[in-house]
């Protein structure tokens, strides 16, 4: 109980925010870049630390790091509720993005330790992944009832309480694992991967408005690119990587990376993009534009739902490729309809796009991982999958800024934005079908047997 609170709350975030941020920017200022910081803050910390968050639960006790993360979420949560200005606010989201980075993870680690029978942890799995995937749903309906009623603060507000059962819960479980074991965090690559995805963002968010070629730029990229060489030749150094060696090089774990990055980004880039669109071109109420994302968030919901049991009949490879197909049709949809069309004619290609983002990753592709790497792998490698989710979103915000500028208040051709997503979710379709082989699956199942 204490786990789907927490995790309730923490992808509840995720989306309840978008949809508040035209009148967030309207009473805190902010500059041009204050939209995408608002959401960009929150999944860049989530991404930077999720690799580091699961080992700390391996160097602490998974109890104590869990209990920690859940309590400081609260107070975050509480910091961005009184934010009197827009870079406090941004600071606070980037806490909260921190402490889901260290749950997250953790949660996952604790299902996999507390159910050693694979069905009744693909059970604990599934509801995991149904109680992320129905607070995607709620969050944009939420989100907009809550701005226009008790103002854009009750956002943050609403998680303090669920936040306090959470940690009620969690405190009075003996289910949780608390034993801390032996290990260091790797502190320096840490550094450097934080390094890595603060400056390749700082390029995209701040590029487009400051000019390409402006120091600043310049130097944000060079940054990036300095430290992941260093990553990588750290990881390769140190005795306790974030990365064990060979994680990335198993199929399933390149291929759940690979899905989520490419879903989450399709997600985030329509859902940025369109709510500037519908508020600010159309002039809708955070509540009318809540109403309106209802078909993605709603097919989200449902599909995290029933992805265990569609991957029951379909088998894992299959389903991740129905899903990324969903989302491929769904974002040429999107990119057909033709200018002026009532905004219920995205309803159908939004839900095409919402029910494939739980078929191709979530509760499917941690299924396939932790069917795939070793015990001892699993918080590793669920991090890993994450991190990749959560950077997907990160770059997708991004991107749709770029490909997708605002003149004024009206966003300039959304397609072009539509068009980059479709392609990453074929470019993903195409990973699936080539590292999935049936033949190889079969190989490894022999062999486990």
């Amino acid at each position: 109980m204490g786990i789907c609170a927490i995790t309730f709350i923490i992808y509840l975030d995720t989306s309840i925010a978008p949809v508040a941020i035209p009148t967030i920017t309207d009473r805190l200022g902010g500059g041009d870049t204050a939209a995408q910081w608002i959401l960009d803050s929150y999944t860049l910390a989530f991404a930077c630390l999720l690799l580091s968050g699961g080992l700390l639960g391996a160097r602490f006790g998974t109890r104590r790091i869990l209990l920690g993360g859940t309590a400081a979420f609260g107070l975050a949560s509480v910091a961005c509720a009184i934010a009197p200005t827009m870079n406090v606010l941004i600071a606070g989201r980037g806490l909260q993005g921190a402490c889901a980075a260290v749950v997250v993870p953790l949660s996952i680690a604790a299902l996999t330790e507390n159910f050693p029978d694979p069905r009744a942890r693909a059970k604990a799995i599934g509801i995991w992944g149904g109680t992320a995937g129905v607070a995607l749903a709620l969050g944009p309906l939420v989100g907009g009832v809550l701005v226009s009623s008790a103002g854009w603060q009750s956002l943050f507000w609403i998680n303090a309480p669920i936040a306090l059962g959470a940690w009620i819960a969690l405190r009075m479980s003996r289910r949780v694992e608390s034993v801390a074991r032996r290990g260091k965090v790797d502190v320096i690559g840490q550094v450097f991967f934080v390094a890595v995805g603060a400056g390749a963002t700082l390029a995209l968010v701040e590029g487009p408005h400051q000019g390409w070629t402006h120091p600043f730029g310049l130097f944000a990229t060079a940054v990036a690119a300095a430290a992941l060489m260093l990553f990588v030749w750290w990881e390769r150094r140190t005795e306790t990587p974030m990365l064990p060696p060979g994680l990335l090089r198993i199929p399933e774990v390149f291929v759940a990376c690979a899905v989520n990055f490419f879903g989450l980004f399709g997600l985030y880039g329509v859902l940025f993009i369109l709510t500037l669109h519908l508020q600010g071109a159309l002039g809708l109420s955070p509540m009318e534009t809540g109403l309106q994302f209802l078909p993605l968030f709603g097919a989200i919901g449902a599909g995290s739902l029933g992805a265990s049991y569609v991957a029951g009949r379909l088998g894992i490879r299959a389903t991740m490729l129905v899903g990324l197909g969903s989302i491929c049709v769904g974002l040429l949809g999107l990119m057909s309809i033709p200018a002026g069309m009532p905004f219920a004619v995205y309803g159908v290609a939004l839900a095409l796009l919402g029910i494939g983002i739980p078929l191709s990753g979530g509760v499917v592709a941690i299924a396939a991982m932790v069917n795939a790497v070793p015990t001892e792998w699993v918080g590793a490698a669920s991090g890993a999958m994450n991190t990749f989710r959560q950077f997907g979103a990160v770059f997708g915000v991004a991107i749709a800024a770029i490909a997708s500028p605002r003149v004024g208040s009206e966003v300039t051709s959304m397609s072009a934005t539509f068009a980059i997503a479709a392609l990453g979710a074929l470019a993903g379709v195409i990973m699936t079908v080539v590292a999935l082989r049936p033949s190889k699956a079969k190989e490894r199942r022999g062999q486990a047997t």
